[in-house]
């Protein structure tokens, strides 16, 4: 039913504390917001204006919403949570950190932003994303998000029965020239240093995969701007129109270390993500998680799913502290 009330500002005022912060504007801090700002709670996004999937031409595998460029989908996104009375700001943040809890032992947060903005709030929710690092080859990183792929779901469809080279990284690199396989029949592994065990190698055979040894030295472009090839160490030159990368992929915390979140190892064994339990729930009382961060593997769907998760855990506590200050308030 549409609200008959104005919804309430999540401006607390002039020093006041916010219910809630969330710390990245893509899909898992949007929808976290969403849930938040819907439930009347005051909330406030801070976006860094850059999220990961940034270069892509759109998002694939959401329903209803596939091929929609991802600044058309984050412009929504922002729309709806300020319609709700949610405030989406641009900035980065340098410095989050737990401040003195509330008498009823309810945590407080100080989040300062670059521009020298101090947010107070109840709780907060980290949805930073993560940084994917590239191998460090020449002519690699300027194709990253079009001719450069790393995600078959995410790609594959369109680039389909081109050209494709997997670029070995370490063993995640093994299921993903399985996987790009699917959409390809001209495929080579590049093992680029990496081990390929005999029995790999003949189920690659098997499925006409091609592999090349020696480790790549460029990535040669063509003249209409995408990939021409690699250029191998030895000198050979192999065309190829699509290169497929296993990122390693590190959790964007600049500025979050004084909140002490653990990491462990990403899945796959390269990189870490942001350690999280059930819901996005962190080691530390009054912070959530949700999205790449946590989830190097989320897709945006994914990843909007988890921050609408937390979002609803965090309207949960938040309601159970309040009634618990409210109890001990009746009683004083």
């Amino acid at each position: 039913m549409p609200a008959t009330t104005t919804p309430r500002a999540a401006d607390p005022p002039s020093g006041g504390t916010l219910d809630a912060v969330v710390i990245g504007g893509g899909a898992a801090g949007l929808n976290g917001a969403l849930m938040l700002a819907r439930s009347r709670r005051s909330v406030t996004v801070i976006d860094s204006g850059t999220p990961r999937n940034a270069p892509a031409e759109g998002v694939h595998g959401l329903l209803g919403l596939d091929g929609t460029p991802p600044a058309e989908l984050y412009a929504r996104g922002r729309a709806e949570v300020r319609r709700y009375g949610g405030l989406v700001v641009p900035g980065e943040v340098t410095s989050a950190v737990r401040a003195a809890a509330s008498p009823e032992g309810d945590p407080r947060f100080t989040v300062t932003l670059a521009d020298g903005a101090i947010l107070h709030a109840r709780r907060l929710l980290v949805a930073t994303g993560l940084r994917d690092d590239l191998p460090d080859i020449p002519g690699l990183a300027g194709h990253w998000g079009r001719g450069v792929v790393h995600c078959p779901y995410c790609h594959g469809w369109e680039v389909r029965d081109e050209p494709i080279g997997v670029l070995a990284t370490g063993p995640a690199s093994l299921h993903h020239a399985l996987l790009f396989r699917q959409l390809t029949d001209d495929l080579v592994y590049f093992t680029h240093g990496t081990d390929l065990d005999p029995d790999t190698g003949a189920r690659f055979a098997a499925r006409g995969i091609r592999v090349v040894d020696a480790p790549v030295g460029e990535v040669v472009t063509a003249d209409d701007g995408g990939i021409a090839g690699v250029r191998l160490t030895d000198g050979r030159f192999v065309p190829r129109r699509v290169l497929a990368v296993a990122t390693t992929p590190w959790p964007r915390t600049e500025g979050l270390d004084g909140l002490g979140l653990p990491t462990d190892e990403a899945p796959g064994g390269a990189g870490c993500r942001l350690a999280s339990g059930p819901a996005g729930t962190t080691a530390v009382p009054g912070v959530w998680v949700a999205g790449n961060a946590t989830d190097p593997t989320a897709q945006v769907g994914a990843s909007a799913a988890a921050g609408a998760l937390a979002g609803a855990h965090i309207n949960a506590d938040l309601a159970r502290a309040d009634t618990d200050a409210a109890l001990a308030a009746s009683r004083a």
